[in-house]
């Protein structure tokens, strides 16, 4: 009934029941406004109150349900660091971890590697890779087992193609642009995204418990993680280093990798993995299925992607335009190279058990 009908309908009647009915009729309205109001209310706190509660449930992980880094990796990365590194004495230590070693020797198999020899033994890995490579690898099968852990199988192998392509590309971009410490380059590559581990234990938690899921754009897009779990996975990446005592120039990478102009430690190595990165969201598509070939995207999705990055701060380089561009060619045909290798290498880390 509209107005103009209501207020004539009241005008006929006796004035003590229009008033009745007029008191009425605007307590129905208050109410309804009331209660319009508190579901918009409601429907403002709900996403907050989930939002806070994986929040929470983050930062529970990180603080318990993530294992220590192990102690042996993190005495080997001493000893294997330095001008005094000693390989005869990391492969002894190496020697002690039954574990360590076998995943050690499956690593040098992998085309990743680029080991030419078979490797047979501890003793021959150290000689044949040096310090420095004995270095990455234990820590790459420290955080392979760790990451393998977290990730849900369906996961595993786009987060790690992602690691290696970011760890081989940055170490490529290290020696390319004169950054001395490539080796560093690499790491740092490897773990830049480490903090997506425990988003993705939630996300396990929250399928199981029939929640809300993120949006579909969620995936390596810090502004929307922020959103929907209360932190990204630059601030829990940083977090964990932080626990499992890495140096700062890594930490710095950890949590400014999609802002590498905010890093103050070595800000040429948050440079290499932030550009890295940036170069590798606009190459492939976040939703790319398991064991899907990756194709470089077209010229019209590059533009999305990009205007994207920029409007959500998704990722960015701090390269002048004109570098970026050469760069970016550089890294798109290194890219191409590294794509079969990062392939076979990952069939035989992460579909095999350990």
């Amino acid at each position: 009934m509209s107005n103009v009908t209501f207020t004539a309908t009241l005008a006929v009647l006796p004035s003590g029941v229009a008033n009745v009915i007029h008191t009425y009729a605007d307590n129905i309205i208050e109410n309804s406004t009331f209660n319009m109001s508190l579901q918009h209310v409601e429907s403002q706190v709900a996403p907050h109150n989930e939002q806070s509660r994986r929040q929470t449930r983050l930062l529970e992980i990180v603080g318990k349900a993530l294992p220590p880094f192990p102690h042996t990796v993190l005495e080997l990365t001493a000893i294997l660091s330095g001008p005094s590194a000693d390989v005869k004495k990391a492969a002894k230590l190496i020697r002690t971890d039954a574990t360590l070693s076998a995943q050690l020797l499956r690593m040098c198999s992998s085309p990743l590697f680029g080991l030419r020899s078979r490797v047979v033994s501890i003793s021959q890995a150290a000689t044949l890779l040096g310090a420095d490579r004995l270095r990455t690898l234990v820590l790459t099968t420290s955080m392979v087992d760790l990451a393998g852990n977290g990730l849900p199988p369906g996961e595993s192998t786009r987060f790690w193609r992602h690691s290696f392509l970011a760890a081989l590309l940055s170490e490529h971009l290290g020696k390319r642009t004169g950054y001395s410490e490539s080796e560093q380059a690499y790491i740092a590559g490897l773990l830049h995204d480490i903090g997506q581990v425990p988003q993705w234990m939630i996300l396990s938690e929250e399928k199981a418990n029939k929640t809300s899921p993120p949006p579909e754009n969620w995936f390596d897009n810090p502004s929307v993680e922020r959103d929907y779990f209360g932190l990204d996975h630059c601030q829990l990446g940083g977090q964990m280093a932080t626990s499992w005592n890495f140096m700062p120039s890594f930490i710095d990478v950890l949590v400014n990798h999609h802002n590498s102009e905010r890093a103050e430690h070595d800000p040429y190595l948050a440079r290499i993995v932030g550009g890295v990165e940036h170069f590798l969201l606009t190459m492939a598509p976040d939703n790319a299925e398991e064991g899907a070939a990756i194709e470089p995207l077209n010229e019209a999705q590059t533009a999305e992607i990009n205007a994207r990055a920029s409007s959500e701060q998704r990722s960015s380089h701090s390269y002048s335009d004109s570098d970026w561009q050469d760069i970016h060619h550089d890294l798109e045909i290194e890219y191409e190279r590294l794509l079969p290798i990062v392939a076979g290498g990952l069939t035989s880390l992460v579909s095999q058990p350990a």
